[in-house]
């Protein structure tokens, strides 16, 4: 016992004399780091603490996911293939100047605040339909990749094998072997088992160009955060029609099937006119950027199609390298400038502190918002995190819809029932602040109307949160929403 005692008495004293100070110089060290980024106060003291209790695995945890490099080579491609992209853009903005006067004056604040930083420009002339049906929208991409005669661009987070997306695939071969140019940029990640696969080689054997974007390399995590992601989706026929929204190229009756949420449930906008040529430069430049071979911005004047219809709409690109956090000031923006009506849904809710704000304050001045989110979700940490920001919600008369239909994957912002915000982007950090993502701001009361109807399809198969009822939900519940709310800022 008293060699025991011993033993730990001297394990003592070497921990006090080597390691405390070593602790303490790791966690001086870590404060300096954090104040030099200058990161949010609270994103901050949620790192420093996990430093304090958990040095090793603090620092390790902050070295993967605590910043938002994405690595000095593909920054400085990126910078490079910007100086071809601007020069395009100033020319599309100079061709479509005077488009912006159509609008309605109190949208061309938003308008202006989305186009700056090198955005895209508001252009007129569109026509856009809204389609829902996942089936349907599978069974359209077949026919136009059958009726397409120069170029197929597919830019898609997720690829899955089985069902009609394997038939998607088997359309854009025949394609390629009768002389369509076709080209596949899929993120690293989220397409990963579809990249393993046999497609990749069997496209490539019918000459279709695939490009793996964001590959996750380890051992160059210090050099680039691995969690960012290409979560686009965009799809380009011939230059003179693009496909966008939240839909992956999957078969929601085969797609993680395993998951307990149901099918996914989705919607994509297909867009003819000129805007079409905003995506389809877009398209261009990711792929330059993730293509090895290519150094230079690849083909950068896309043709301009012609008017196919009244709508006025401008493409909305995001990524945290270029245009960084404008997609935060433009939900912003929209939220501030609501005036009647503000429904959002989304799929993974994860406001911060500003966004939430600004929802309390647009419920405060008569604002009626609706929320609708999946009441089963396939991220538990998400759907805990969630729920911690309820009660705030409730108590200023935010309705919370939870859709029991499926996952509801649709993410879009209607506001005032004259403008729309429709695409890939998700009501959460990851999409405000790590993602490339892709929206189309809409500018049209008819697609609002039709929109409006889609979410009222949604409110149909949800039940509303009932406030005097959460209020009273265990006290369990609260602490562990309360503890995955945490969770929220270290992103």
């Amino acid at each position: 016992m008293n060699l025991l005692a011993y033993l730990m008495n001297v394990f003592f004293n070497i921990h006090l004399i080597w390691l405390t100070p070593i602790h303490i110089l790791v966690v001086a060290v870590f404060f300096i780091r954090m104040i030099w980024v200058r990161r949010p106060v609270g994103v901050v003291f949620a790192w420093l603490l996990i430093v304090i209790l958990l040095p090793i695995l603090g620092i390790a945890l902050y070295v993967l996911i605590g910043e938002r490099p994405v690595g000095r080579s593909l920054a400085q491609k990126i910078k490079r293939m910007e100086k071809d992209y601007v020069v395009v853009s100033n020319e599309m903005r100079r061709h479509f100047k005077d488009d912006v006067h159509l609008l309605p004056a109190e949208a061309r604040a938003l308008s202006q605040l989305a186009e700056s930083s090198n955005g895209s420009t508001l252009i007129a002339g569109n026509k856009i339909e809204l389609v829902s049906n996942s089936q349907e929208i599978l069974q359209q991409f077949i026919l136009e990749i059958n009726a397409a005669k120069t170029s197929l661009h597919l830019e898609f987070y997720i690829w899955a094998l089985g069902g009609d997306a394997d038939l998607v695939g088997e359309a854009l071969i025949r394609a390629a072997q009768r002389g369509v140019a076709c080209r596949v940029l899929l993120d690293s990640l989220g397409s990963k088992v579809w990249l393993k696969s046999a497609w990749p080689k069997r496209f490539r054997n019918a000459g279709i160009s695939v490009t793996e974007a964001l590959p996750i390399q380890i051992g160059r995590f210090q050099f680039r955060r691995a969690d960012l992601r290409l979560h686009r989706k965009i799809f380009v026929i011939d230059g003179l029609v693009a496909w966008t929204g939240s839909m992956n190229l999957v078969d929601p009756r085969t797609f993680k099937q395993d998951s307990g949420v149901g099918e996914w449930v989705d919607a994509l906008i297909r867009i003819e006119g000129p805007v079409v040529s905003q995506f389809e430069l877009t398209f261009l430049f990711d792929w330059s950027v993730a293509t090895n071979q290519i150094t230079r911005f690849i083909d950068p004047h896309p043709q301009i199609s012609a008017k196919a219809g009244s709508v006025l709409a401008q493409e909305f690109a995001s990524g945290p390298v270029y245009r960084d956090d404008i997609l935060y000031q433009v939900l912003l923006s929209a939220i501030m400038d609501a005036r009647s009506e503000l429904t959002i849904t989304t799929p993974y809710f994860g406001a911060d502190d500003g966004l939430m704000q600004a929802l309390l304050a647009a419920a405060h001045r008569g604002v009626k918002i609706t929320l609708i989110v999946p009441k089963l979700n396939d991220s538990t940490l998400v759907a805990w995190s969630s729920r911690s920001m309820y009660t705030d919600l409730l108590s200023v008369g935010i309705r919370i819809a939870e859709f029991h239909g499926g996952l509801l994957h649709t993410k879009s912002l209607l506001i005032d029932g004259r403008i729309a915000i429709f695409g890939s982007v998700n009501f959460d950090q990851r999409s405000l602040r790590l993602n490339f993502e892709i929206s189309l701001i809409v500018y049209d009361k008819d697609f609002c109307r039709d929109l409006e109807n889609l979410i009222h399809s949604y409110l149909l198969q949800s039940d509303m949160v009932d406030p005097e009822s959460w209020s009273q939900r265990p006290r369990w519940r609260i602490l562990l929403e309360n503890a995955a709310h945490l969770t929220s800022p270290l992103l």
